[in-house]
């Protein structure tokens, strides 16, 4: 920000507040005004993207104190109620009184002199030079030098600050990806989900943030993912994961059995001849798609039991326990057990 440009322009008047508006209301200001006239509610408004712009240059400078109290010393030098006069003949207050109410000057007669030309006493640039970090030295051309050099810290351009949302989603959405609509401090984004985000995981948006000052870059929206449980499925990095419920026969004999999946599509899974209830089957390349390498499927087999049984079943039953009679299926969970 050069000098003559904060001398040209009122903040407050840009934010729609007094002169001795409080830090709280000022913010809330420029939120307002900032929900009103972002892009992305005026698409193509060339009006109202010059307005936001001019909005977050005055907020920029009017929260932080040290930049604002700097603005209103520049202010009311360059005329917002101080006059200057070239002699102390002038019925007017000269540079002097001006400075000397800035940095502790009073009104006892006692004034610091400056000097407006190149001498040794250093002149003006100098002076405001040393207020605003600007450095000292000759050759700056006048008051058109400190114009330009002065403010040179504020010229540079400074990054908008990030922004933080968080949202849920549904297994399916975190497995195939999704574009969510969201709404952030006022303004509606869209926001693209890639396939295979998981649980509390955070994704960052590029240039969704607060607009950057001095034609900085706008920050970003980093959003936290929440996933919400599902009955049959969950994920682990790429790999999906289930429990696949199969009968005593299907376990015992082997099988073929029909898995649904979340693309509404099923795979048939070989169910070994043996099978126990614990066991895992994985089913190559059925989980998370993301472009670079497709994760697995790994399922749980789970002995189903039901619940309700005929004379005729129970009668198979205790002829199978009959011929498996003397065989002990925890004989390894003892011996595993006495060997602790």
């Amino acid at each position: 920000m050069a000098g003559h440009d904060w001398m040209d322009k009122d903040f407050y008047k840009v934010l729609g507040v007094k002169k001795d508006a409080s830090a709280s209301e000022i913010k809330k200001a420029y939120r307002s005004l900032a929900r009103k006239l972002h892009p992305d509610k005026n698409p193509g408004d060339k009006k109202a993207e010059s307005r936001f712009k001019e909005v977050g240059e005055a907020y920029n400078v009017l929260s932080d104190p040290e930049q604002r109290k700097q603005y209103d010393a520049i202010r009311a030098m360059a005329g917002g109620g101080a006059r200057f006069s070239a002699g102390p003949g002038g019925a007017g207050a000269g540079f002097e009184d001006v400075f000397g109410s800035m940095f502790g000057g009073s009104g006892n007669g006692h004034r610091v002199r400056f000097s407006t030309s190149g001498g040794a006493g250093g002149g003006l640039d100098d002076i405001l030079s040393g207020i605003f970090n600007g450095g000292g030295g000759a050759g700056r051309g006048g008051f058109g030098g400190f114009g330009q050099h002065a403010y040179q810290d504020y010229q540079s351009p400074s990054k908008g600050a990030d922004l933080a949302a968080s949202t849920t989603i549904s297994l399916r959405q975190a497995v195939q990806g999704a574009t969510l609509k969201m709404t952030v401090e006022g303004r509606s984004l869209t926001v693209r989900v890639p396939a295979g985000v998981n649980d509390g995981q955070k994704i960052r948006i590029r240039g969704k943030g607060r607009p950057g000052v001095n034609g900085g870059a706008s920050g970003d929206l980093v959003v936290a993912i929440g996933v919400r449980k599902d009955p049959v499925f969950s994920l682990s990095g790429k790999n999906l994961h289930m429990k696949l419920p199969v009968s005593y026969p299907e376990a015992v004999l082997g099988s073929k059995v029909e898995v649904p999946l979340l693309d509404g599509s099923t795979v048939t899974v070989k169910v070994p001849p043996g099978t126990s209830g614990g066991t895992h089957l994985r089913v190559r390349r059925r989980g998370v798609d993301d472009g670079k390498r497709r994760g697995d499927l790994i399922i749980e087999v789970e002995i189903a039991v039901p619940s309700v049984t005929s004379k005729a079943f129970k009668d198979s039953v205790r002829k199978l326990s009959e011929a498996t009679q003397g065989w002990d299926p925890r004989a390894d969970l003892n011996a595993h057990v006495w060997q602790s």
